[in-house]
């Protein structure tokens, strides 16, 4: 059976969902080492055991920048443990480590992929391409194979495996690469986390003015919801990145998506086209948006949205 590794990183005491996501991922192919970056405890490596990871190789970079120290651990480790291929997500830290560690390797990378499959010796990865029109297929010889997946590629589920066996991977030091993260800052946010949340409320350019962006809060608000934003306004300064959906920022799977004043650029699109059920509202009723919509408000944001919120209010 393949040896499939599976970076993991660990954000507030547990295991990122994009990680079980890749979990979900690793254990179709062959059986699973989950490659943990952070305090770890008991109760995450359980989690890891639930979502498939027969065995943790578990690295804890402390006040280091973990980058350069874990990609040189694992590539000493790689050397002796010879894995069939080592899955990432497409997110910071992973691809840091995935192209550190496939410089030292001396082998490529297949990134964003939606798929992956091992078979005859090589492995073949899916890509969505044209703004997910189209599907293209890649496939790489030369091992260990390294891939990124894109996020709710996947689904994050359970299948109630026991506890792994647990082995502490000591961080070599690796001179003028070496860094040391002197201060960190925790992101405020309120309400629902943006990739995990069951609606989204985004607003683009459409809506005229950062000002108005205060209708997609107040709606979200009133929704339970989380709020994002297009790439447009995230560089005009209109709201922060961490709001940005879209190639060059979050990928969304809500079940429910309402787009305000958007107009559905492609870069948009790939982050959020998979929702279950997209509304957009745009005055514009040749917008690309109306293409993808399940229901389509031809209208402006100004005068529909707080209409709208007027409504739930008064539920």
């Amino acid at each position: 059976m393949a040896s499939i590794w599976v970076f993991v990183e660990e954000e507030e005491g547990s295991p990122t969902t994009i990680a079980l996501e890749l979990l979900a991922a690793g254990r179709q192919l062959g059986e699973v080492t989950a490659v943990y970056l952070g305090n770890g405890s008991e109760s995450s490596f359980a989690m890891l055991g639930e979502h498939g990871a027969g065995t943790v190789l578990h690295l804890d970079a402390g006040n280091r920048l973990p980058s350069a120290p874990v990609a040189a651990a694992l590539a000493e480790r790689i050397a002796s443990a010879a894995p069939d291929l080592i899955l990432f997500g497409q997110a910071y830290t992973d691809r840091d480590v995935a192209g550190r560690l496939a410089a030292r390797l001396g082998v490529g990378i297949l990134s964003n992929a939606i798929g992956v499959r091992l078979a005859n010796g090589v492995v073949e990865t899916d890509h969505e391409i044209l703004g997910g029109a189209q599907v293209a297929s890649a496939t790489m010889s030369q091992g260990p194979f390294i891939v990124l997946i894109r996020p709710k590629s996947f689904p994050a589920e359970a299948i109630g495996g026991p506890v792994p066996a647990v082995d502490k991977l000591d961080l070599p030091e690796i001179g003028r690469s070496e860094a040391t993260v002197t201060e960190s800052h925790v992101e405020e946010r309120e309400g629902p986390q943006l990739g995990e949340a069951a609606i989204v409320v985004s607003g683009g350019r459409g809506l005229g003015s950062p000002e108005a962006y205060e209708l997609v809060e107040k709606l979200g608000k009133r929704l339970g919801a989380a709020t994002g934003a297009t790439r447009a306004i995230v560089d005009a300064g209109w709201v922060p990145y961490a709001k940005q959906v879209g190639q060059t920022g979050k990928t969304v799977k809500p079940d429910v998506y309402i787009a305000c004043g958007v107009s559905g650029a492609m870069q948009h699109l790939v982050g959020m086209k998979d929702s279950k059920t997209i509304i957009a509202i745009n005055k514009d009723p040749d917008a690309p948006i109306f293409s993808i919509a399940d229901l389509g408000v031809v209208g402006d944001v100004h005068k529909v949205l707080p209409k709208l919120i007027e409504a739930l209010e008064a539920r």
